[in-house]
């Protein structure tokens, strides 16, 4: 195992126990088979039990974990006759976000997504997955293009929010989020979005409205960082654990409240632990949802999309008062 999170940490002491015993009998020339057996065991069912009770802090820390698989990971296994295109045609190129032409089973489809780096030096020159508008707007010149030819479009969200800096702000950042907003929910193309790892803010909305929205099963997707939100309500971000929790960020979450479509499961202990059998579920995923959505006319593909996320948040009243079933 390589990589693991302080959470994991038993599992990893458990696993050099019997590492340990294995080489000792080997060495020994002894048979440890029934110990090695009784601990192996037992691993199994740590993990089992460790996995499937996470609290939305660990969940967090998977959906951050440095070595989590990034857009360009899934591409590449994904899709075949990948093309990037490069730039926004009004400022510059911003590589937190990448996209280009592919084909997903033979189809032509536009595929975009937030790419975080592999090491510092790339994430400081990914800006570690936070757009600035120059990025935004590359992403939506290429969706534009998208529905012009008929391309279905496919979205990778995995961000922590938009670029927080002064020069993002200068260049437009709110604008830019607004009107991707805007301009997604009237193509009349297929749009499948997949949260992949983060999901913050409105550096992922930008590129979030689509006609099915899915989660991995260990990202998660909020209005800001717990950090942030822990800050601002209680000027203390070491707050940010029990935040999480109020926010309600992992996938369970946001499906309970119809935000989402579905979840799309991970292997036992994240994405980084199997990548090549995750990438062939998601890419069942998406070759079957847009089959779904192929039947539907250009018309019906943007009155879906609007119903979808109209419905979000809607109010029930009754004589004892309004409730928010959302």
């Amino acid at each position: 195992m390589a990589g693991e999170l302080p959470f994991e940490q038993p599992l990893l002491e458990l696993k050099a126990k019997i590492e340990e015993l294995r080489n000792f009998g080997s060495e020994r020339q002894m048979d440890f088979s029934d110990e090695i057996a009784r601990l192996e065991n037992r691993y199994e069912q740590l993990a089992a039990e460790l996995y499937s009770s996470m609290t939305t802090s660990q969940k967090m820390q998977l959906a951050r974990h440095p070595q989590r698989p990034t857009t360009l990971d899934y591409i590449q296994l994904i899709f075949t006759d990948y093309m990037e295109l490069h730039g926004d045609r009004l400022y510059g190129d911003d590589l937190a976000i990448i996209g280009g032409l592919a084909r997903l089973g033979g189809v032509p489809v536009t595929v975009i997504g937030h790419q975080k780096g592999k090491d510092t030096k790339d994430n400081i020159a990914r800006h570690f997955g936070m757009p600035h508008p120059d990025g935004l707007r590359k992403g939506l010149r290429l969706m534009k293009q998208a529905n012009k030819f008929k391309r279905p479009i496919i979205t990778f969200i995995d961000t922590p929010g938009a670029y927080p800096g002064s020069a993002a702000e200068e260049r437009g950042q709110g604008e830019a989020i607004a009107r991707n907003l805007m301009e997604m929910a009237s193509f009349g193309v297929p749009i499948l979005c997949v949260v992949i790892g983060e999901g913050g803010s409105g550096g992922a909305l930008a590129l979030g409205v689509g006609n099915r929205v899915f989660m991995l099963e260990n990202s998660i997707y909020s209005v800001s960082t717990p950090e942030a939100a822990s800050s601002i309500l209680y000027k203390d971000a070491t707050r940010s654990g029990e935040v999480a929790e109020a926010m309600k960020i992992t996938a369970d979450h946001i499906l309970k409240l119809g935000v989402i479509d579905a979840i799309i499961p991970e292997p036992r202990g994240g994405a980084h632990r199997d990548l090549a059998s995750l990438a062939e579920v998601i890419k069942e995923t998406l070759i079957n949802n847009l089959q779904e959505l192929a039947v539907l006319s250009e018309k019906e593909l943007v009155e879906d999309r609007y119903k979808k996320f109209r419905k979000i948040g809607r109010f029930t009243y009754t004589q004892e008062g309004n409730h928010n079933h959302a």
